[in-house]
Formats: C-alpha cells, structure tokens, sequence
C-alpha cells in the first residue's frame, strides 16, 4: 500500500465516521481490527467490538455540532500514520469516547488529539488515540488543577502555538 492510499484510506474512514456511515467506516477495516482510545480505554477488539462500539458511541455521534478540528501535522511511515489533531467545541452533548458518563456541561474544551493508524493488507488494522484528559476534566471543571502539575486549554493552545509561553517550574 503506498502512503497515498493509505491517507486516502483513512481520510475515507474518517469522513464515513463523521457522516454516519458505519458500514464504510467497516468496510476500511480489516476482519480483526482493534481501537483505543488511550485514557478512557473506550473502543473495541475485533470486528464485532469495534463495530458496536463504533454503532453505539461514535459514527455519527462524534461532536456537538460547533466541532472544529485543525489537523496540526501527519507523519506517513510505511504501515503506519500519525495525526496530530487540534479539537474544540462545547460540551453540550454526551460524547462517550472521550468522557463515558459525564452528562453535557456546555463548557468550552480544547485539546490535542494524536491518532495512530495502522495498516495491513490493504485496510485499517488499528487505532490508538491519545490525548491529555487531566486538561480536558480542567476544562469541564470535573478536575481542580489547584496543587496539580496539570492545566487547562493553554495545554492545547501551546501545541498550536509553541511560542506561547512554557510553565515556570
């Protein structure tokens, strides 16, 4: 697979996500794919896990509806992708992926996600998504940062800008 297709591939599998359309979201996929979303270890194993996970929780319920995303660089190897992604909206929906049972606060958040994608026989064998959720519950004002080696939107703001300040430690 050359690095062309497998962007396409995936920028295939991402619109299908966004749009509602889960037997494309499938179809990208191998016979056994996994995917993890790191900090809530929200996702799936397996056609049948990754497909009810991506029914349940994820195609077409991705975002509330004022989502902005701002892809910030992409490193294509040779079975392998890596996005980096800068992500805001307000939290007036339920999205389960990145906060599994915490109702909407219609609160602003930001962050950073960072997206592996992996490949083998022509389709989609993986994804690992990380991000920092220690910033994301500052956000939503589920985590006091007070005391705390951790921060708010400026973590994300500082990906996007690095010539933001850096904390004094």
């Amino acid at each position: 697979m050359t690095q062309q297709e497998m962007i396409d591939l995936f920028q295939k599998h991402v619109g299908a996500e966004l749009n509602g359309d889960l037997a494309t979201t499938m179809d990208t996929m191998t016979d056994s794919p996994h995917l993890n979303h790191v900090p809530t270890m929200a996702g799936g194993v397996g056609r049948d896990g990754v497909h009810a996970f991506y029914r349940d929780h994820l195609v077409g319920k991705f975002f509330p509806p004022d989502v902005k995303m701002d892809n910030l660089s992409r490193t294509v190897g040779t079975d392998q992708i890596v996005e980096e992604l800068a992500i805001s909206f307000t939290h007036t929906t339920a999205i389960d992926w990145l906060l599994p049972g915490v109702a909407p606060t219609g609160k602003p958040v930001e962050l950073v996600v960072v997206v592996i994608v992996g490949f083998k026989d022509g389709k989609i064998s993986h994804e690992h998504i990380y991000w920092d959720q220690a910033s994301v519950l500052v956000q939503i004002g589920l985590l006091d940062p007070k005391g705390l080696p951790v921060s708010g939107a400026e973590v994300a703001r500082k990906v996007v800008n690095p010539k933001l300040p850096s904390r004094v430690i």
